[in-house]
């Protein structure tokens, strides 16, 4: 994160580590199972969990835009360190988001409440903030009411968890709300604690950009094959992080199948496109498709198109190079 420019990211996502790792059990899928999750995962002392969170938190105030959010997901154990080091930095506390859990797993000692709900806080960079909420469309997915901040939402199904499971992956579908709710198209997104990839294929859904941090190399593959098998069935162009990762020696196969493509050296280009898929809002199907070199342009194609009075539900942006050998 150090290497990001000030100011340059409009909305932050991030499920840091919660500190539950503690060789307790708990119930999953009717089995006794380990809460433990990893070195990452475990408590080094109220004082260093602290300072740990105001750390990253600072870290994301100076990248967030003078108008950027963020949303912090947590359970007790962690959630109100984060509230209190947002307080402490200057954040502005907008609200705190209640997600509950149905059909939680039970609590094995049966000492305490069952676990159900945790809590999300939103807030803006500053108070002086001016944040992005979009009332209307909150409105319009609540049956015309105001939305609350009690929000109902299933555990990722396991369809989520096809290439690979994560131990606190959140569901699709929050992610895709808390975006629509409080970001725009084309706005830059960063998830400082990556995991299963879920915030960046929510924001590839929803025409977003995304930057993601990980520091885990399995979980960094796992996201990488699930953003690869997720987001469409052809060859598309990638965006390598860090070094070391050879494009050209290792195509990805965008079928979720696990295969390596051997190329020459140094292959020929022969074709690139740029392709540009609207899909509609009601019929959830492609409605209009063109080959376009940016977005503004692909707009000003389908609003001079017949199909211009649909309402759209997304954009879908593939990118195709062909290369042969020389």
């Amino acid at each position: 994160m150090p290497r990001l420019p000030e100011e340059s990211v409009d909305l932050i996502f991030a499920d840091p580590p919660y500190f539950l790792s503690n060789d307790g059990i708990t119930c999953h899928a009717g089995k006794m199972v380990s809460v433990n999750k990893g070195e990452w995962d475990k408590s080094q002392g109220p004082e260093v969990n602290h300072e740990f969170n105001r750390a990253w938190l600072a870290a994301c105030q100076r990248v967030l835009k003078p108008n950027g959010t963020l949303w912090v997901s947590g359970t007790s154990h962690v959630i109100h360190s984060v509230g209190f080091a947002l307080q402490q930095l200057g954040y502005k506390l907008l609200n705190d988001i209640t997600w509950v859990k149905p059909n939680p797993p039970p609590n094995l000692s049966c000492r305490y409440f069952t676990h159900a709900t945790e809590t999300i806080i939103w807030a803006a960079k500053s108070r002086k903030s001016r944040h992005t909420f979009h009332y209307k469309l909150m409105r319009e997915l609540a049956g015309g009411r105001q939305m609350k901040s009690v929000w109902e939402i299933a555990p990722p199904e396991p369809a989520e968890k096809r290439f690979g499971k994560h131990p606190t992956q959140k569901p699709l579908a929050l992610l895709e709300r808390i975006l629509l709710a409080s970001s725009n198209e084309g706005d830059l997104v960063l998830d400082p604690f990556l995991g299963s990839g879920t915030t960046a294929l929510a924001a590839m859904r929803l025409v977003r950009a995304v930057l993601g941090i990980e520091a885990d190399a399995a979980l960094a593959g796992l996201a990488l094959a699930r953003l690869a098998g997720e987001t469409c069935a052809v060859l598309v162009a990638v965006c390598a992080f860090g070094a070391g990762l050879d494009l050209r020696a290792c195509f990805v196969d965008r079928s979720g199948r696990a295969r390596t493509l051997k190329m020459p050296l140094e292959p020929k280009l022969v074709h690139r496109e740029c392709k540009y898929f609207f899909v509609g809002r009601d019929e959830r199907e492609v409605i209009y498709s063109v080959a376009a070199q940016t977005l503004e342009d692909a707009w000003e194609s389908f609003r001079n198109s017949r199909h211009r009075n649909v309402p759209v539900f997304s954009v879908i942006k593939t990118e195709t190079e062909i290369y042969l050998a020389q």
